[in-house]
């Protein structure tokens, strides 16, 4: 992980380097990197008007490395904003031997950190666990769901719910560069480029019921997440979604690092290319407007949200 050329650290000159970051060519100290990741969150949150001073911030809290990083990250910034407050949301999506244990860690996390911890489960909002759901795999691979899709849509619209809920200005999410880079991929290969305008570090606000959502971990790679939790001690859950391997995204990620190891800041270049374009698809976006879905209430672009098409299909499958 280090530079064997490099003694020192590029940044205080004084330490032994540690991590080197090939795509800056700076070899870092412990001490130096984890400043460095933290000054880039700030950068991130400055450059795209992520906050203001009086904000009250949830952040969605999984349980792993990332989003537990970035809770650590936005809790010593509070500190800096008395004005702000900061809570923590969990959604239980009803996975057993997994989600226990990261329930357990961010509890764990949060009241180390003394931040309020709300938990929201999709048996008690929408009356199935995800292994519930799993059980009726012939009806989501008829609509061409994997389990990975099912529990996105579900989780976006529990999170959002909460979010609301607990008066939240904005809800801060722990999506890295290396996820960035593939969502983007992931919404070509799917041909729906104009996704890709919604992705943003910040949503728009478009409609009342929808919780603003910041992505302040956007122009961090995924390794450095990881290497910030080690370093700072954080206790975080390192098992996988047993679900994950269903989804596409795995081998976007595993074409995407072997790229990134031989042409390195390739993930830069992705979401650096697709902020550049993003002003002339936002154009082409403003024509979509948001209504209230008619089952439920809740924010979408069509008459009955994907969340209720689901849970309607699940419902008539009985």
């Amino acid at each position: 992980m280090t530079n064997p050329n490099t003694t020192i650290c590029s940044s205080c000159k004084r330490r032994e380097p540690f991590f080197f970051r090939s795509y800056s060519g700076e070899s870092l100290c412990k001490r130096c990197f984890t400043s460095s990741v933290e000054e880039k969150v700030r950068a991130t949150i400055s450059r795209y008007q992520m906050l203001k001073f009086d904000d009250r911030i949830a952040v969605a809290v999984s349980g792993g490395k990332d989003s537990l990083s970035l809770l650590h990250i936005f809790a010593k910034r509070e500190r800096k904003f008395p004005k702000a407050s900061l809570i923590a949301l969990t959604v239980d999506e009803g996975i057993k031997g997994y989600r226990d244990e990261a329930l357990k860690i961010a509890r764990e996390n949060c009241k180390k950190l003394g931040i309020k911890h709300i938990v929201v489960s999709f048996k008690k909002l929408f009356g199935y666990s995800l292994d519930e759901i799993a059980q009726k795999k012939e009806l989501t691979e008829k609509g061409g769901l994997t389990m990975c899709a099912c529990c996105g849509i579900l989780r976006r619209k529990a999170l959002n719910i909460a979010a609301r809920e607990n008066h939240v200005d904005k809800l801060a999410t722990a999506h890295t560069l290396d996820d960035e880079a593939q969502t983007i991929l992931l919404n070509m290969f799917h041909g729906d480029v104009w996704r890709i305008a919604k992705e943003k570090p910040i949503t728009d606000e478009i409609h009342p019921k929808l919780v603003q959502r910041i992505k302040p971990f956007c122009e961090i790679p995924e390794k450095e997440t990881a290497l910030y939790a080690y370093v700072k001690n954080i206790k975080f859950q390192s098992k996988p979604c047993p679900y994950a391997s269903e989804a596409m995204r795995n081998e976007v990620r595993a074409m995407l690092n072997r790229m990134e190891e031989k042409h390195a800041g390739l993930k830069f270049t992705i979401f650096k290319s697709v902020e550049r374009i993003r002003q002339a698809l936002d154009e082409i976006n403003k024509r979509e407007s948001l209504t209230g879905c008619r089952e439920c209430g809740e924010p979408t672009s069509e008459k009955v949200c994907r969340a209720c098409q689901l849970l309607k299909e699940l419902r008539l499958d009985i």
